[in-house]
């Protein structure tokens, strides 16, 4: 892995997408993260996609490079255990309640100056879930065609929950920053709902139906504000054909022989495609049936070929199972490798999506074993001794995997 963050020890104790997405980040960067579990499986152990032998395979690639500690956290010494964890690292990302045994001022308390990263549903303390977030910001009216009417279309990404992980780590770092500057550790919140509706308001999203009074219509297929749609060629093949860049729209013009056109396009209406990609979404009415037709005139190798000498910006359809067998985004993508996976499967297995210049790809890290690491984190962040762990294992307080 690569050693960015060597040095650095987080705590994560976290279930679901959000939270362990953030530790996963850390770990690939170098980061010591301790992923704990309640013994036996906590929330998400077995959730689905699962391998033929039951084995989650969502649990195993989200926890990637972690290691794995399994503690009873329904008694009391399983759950001091968890805060004496966290106090010795000084580190913890988690998506436990607020209030409750890894409360932040319970936690100072062994540890003054804690770094507390805590993913939330919403600000008040409230649940909410990517899903519950999605449909609250309204992404899902504006997805799908037109002709669904009023019917919300979910998305299957778990979009919210992707981008609250990547912030929590970077919070992470930032606090972790802030205190090698000052000294004061700090609790920082980061609710999904927040990240939700916050990320709608950095795309202008808010302001645009704020100051409309309106919602953005359902445009199916097509990109909002540019020249982008879905096209098939004469062979029956899909492509997403895209044109933001001045270069793109005339790369697109040149392949597809419809400079003509479109010049009488632009003197009927008044307008330069050229340089705004705005109109080119303006006046999609003239330009899309004009691609299309064009478009469908070509197979799509011959039409692939012609798009990539000239630098246009494209991409195929695929299935989720076409994609792994493509050379270009797994099988020849030094980004992926082979682990030995708790669920006994053989796949290949993604590494940091990051590359280093002058540095090897960093290779992909197997998942941990329940509680594969109960023993040492004990042994070494405690000074427990073998003696002691063995008693907490006979009593079931700790699980050493």
């Amino acid at each position: 892995m690569y050693q960015l963050l060597s040095g650095l020890t987080v705590v994560e104790a976290s279930s679901f997408v959000a939270s362990p997405t953030a530790g996963l980040y850390l770990a690939q960067m170098g980061a010591e993260v301790i992923r704990i579990d309640q013994a036996g499986g906590g929330p998400d152990f077995s959730r689905w996609p699962q391998a033929p032998g039951g084995a989650s395979l969502y649990w195993e690639n989200l926890n990637r490079a972690k290691k794995s500690v399994a503690l009873d956290l329904t008694q009391r010494e399983g759950r001091e255990l968890m805060q004496r964890l966290c106090a010795s690292t000084g580190q913890l990302i988690t998506n436990f309640p607020a209030e409750g045994f890894l409360a932040h001022d319970r936690l100072v308390a062994l540890r003054p100056d804690l770094v507390t990263v805590r993913v939330m549903g919403q600000a008040n303390g409230g649940p909410a879930l990517d899903y519950t977030v999605n449909s609250a910001v309204g992404i899902p009216g504006m997805t799908g065609p037109a002709e669904l009417g009023d019917a919300p279309v979910n998305h299957v990404l778990p979009a919210w929950d992707l981008l609250t992980g990547a912030y929590a780590a970077f919070a992470l770092l930032a606090a972790v920053q802030h205190r090698a500057a000052t000294g004061a550790g700090q609790e920082v919140r980061i609710p999904l709902a927040d990240v939700a509706i916050g990320t709608v308001a950095n795309l202008g999203m808010l302001a645009e139906a704020m100051q409309a009074g309106h919602d953005r219509p359902r445009l199916g297929n097509s990109v909002y504000g540019a020249f982008g749609r879905d096209f098939v060629t004469r062979d029956g093949k899909r492509l997403m054909l895209m044109a933001i860049t001045p270069r793109q729209w005339s790369g697109l013009v040149e392949v597809l022989g419809i400079a003509a056109e479109i010049a009488a396009i632009e003197a009927a209406r008044g307008v330069s495609f050229e340089t705004d990609e705005g109109l080119r979404f303006a006046h999609r009415d003239a330009l899309f049936p004009l691609v299309e037709a064009r478009v469908g005139e070509w197979d799509y190798a011959a039409l692939e070929t012609a798009l990539d000498a000239r630098g246009c910006c494209f991409g195929g359809y695929s299935t989720l199972t076409e994609a792994a067998r493509d050379p270009v985004l797994v099988t020849q993508n030094p980004m992926f490798g082979r682990t030995d996976n708790p669920s006994g499967l053989d796949y290949p297995a993604p590494g940091p999506f990051a590359s280093l210049p002058g540095q090897p790809r960093a290779a992909p890290r197997a998942a941990p074993r329940l509680g594969e690491h109960t023993r040492d984190m004990l042994s070494r962040l405690l000074q427990l001794s073998d003696a002691e762990i063995g008693d907490l294992a006979d009593r079931g307080i700790v699980a050493l995997g």
